[in-house]
């Protein structure tokens, strides 16, 4: 058999859980990791790997997993599927996905690749459980709460802002779909605490919640990877109401994100030119191993 090629672009909290989730998949093997740095500062878990500063240095590439920030993504994303070789990523603000899918779309199929956004488990994996329960009970509404936990997301586009030194966002759900967005900083020298907690609270990823913002002396004595969720539908199957529905996990946030990164890596082999979200891709696609035998196992 065949094995995948993946190269890992981005080696911070996820790109570390992907080469894990890579080591651990039979199908795969690990073609390199591209590093802002390249080989400079070379971990020793990455020693027997090729680490470059550009993918155009690893030989054979089938799949490139970006655990990069979610505002690099697109730029990632269209430099990579013109070199004709596919890509995955987590890109994670909800109200630009749309945008995202039709830029990259045209990028994946001017490539000749396939493109996967939005791979993680929420935007990703949860929103295949939110389709299938929608499916099942047409009429209703849906709540998705989070955490409470660590958004990394949220604390990347914090970390980005001007005058924070280090930062954490977490979720904290308040029931219905609505959450509170609990952040905490350490400022620059030089920097006034109001300013950077008014521009946090401009950012995209923070403008639409209630956001509460705290100057801490050590963000690193709060860090904490665990996160969760709960996602409610209740209802109406045909004419019947009242049809209630509830899923729930409790995670450790990059792991899980590492893992559905490698399962839609493995899903972009079996697609068509183009770009597509999780929700686009037969969840089968997913799996290792063969079709007939999963189909009896699972159905």
């Amino acid at each position: 058999m065949k094995k995948i090629r993946a190269a890992v672009v981005g080696y911070g909290n996820i790109g570390k859980y992907v080469l894990e989730a890579l080591e651990t998949a039979p199908d795969f093997e690990v073609a390199g990791v591209v590093r802002r740095n390249g080989s400079d500062n070379k971990p020793a878990e990455l020693d027997k790997y090729d680490v470059v500063k550009n993918i155009t240095e690893l030989k054979d590439v089938d799949v490139a997993i970006l655990a990069t920030p979610t505002r690099s993504v697109e730029k990632y994303a269209k430099e990579i599927l013109a070199l004709g070789i596919n890509t995955v990523d987590s890109f994670d603000i909800h109200t630009q996905i749309a945008s995202l899918r039709k830029s990259l779309n045209a990028a994946a199929v001017s490539g000749n690749a396939v493109s996967i956004i939005s791979a993680g488990w929420d935007p990703g994996s949860d929103s295949i459980v939110r389709t299938l329960l929608q499916a099942i009970a047409p009429k209703g509404v849906s709540y998705t709460n989070f955490g409470p936990g660590m958004s990394m997301g949220h604390t990347v586009a914090v970390k980005a802002i001007e005058g924070v030194k280090a930062a954490l966002s977490m979720t904290i759900p308040l029931g219905t779909g609505i959450h509170r967005r609990m952040v905490y900083i350490e400022v620059e020298d030089g920097y006034k605490f109001e300013d950077v907690a008014k521009a946090i609270k401009s950012d995209a990823y923070f403008v639409n919640d209630e956001t509460h913002i705290t100057q801490v002396p050590c963000v690193d004595d709060l860090l904490d990877m665990g996160h969760g969720v709960n996602l409610v539908r209740k209802g109406v199957s045909g004419k019947t109401q009242n049809q209630l529905f509830e899923f729930n996990m409790k995670i450790n946030n990059p792991a899980l994100t590492g893992q559905v990164l490698v399962c839609v890596a493995r899903a972009s082999m079996k697609q068509k030119p183009g770009c597509y979200t999780m929700i686009e891709v037969p969840v089968i696609d997913l799996l290792h191993g063969d079709r007939e035998e999963l189909i009896s196992h699972l159905v």
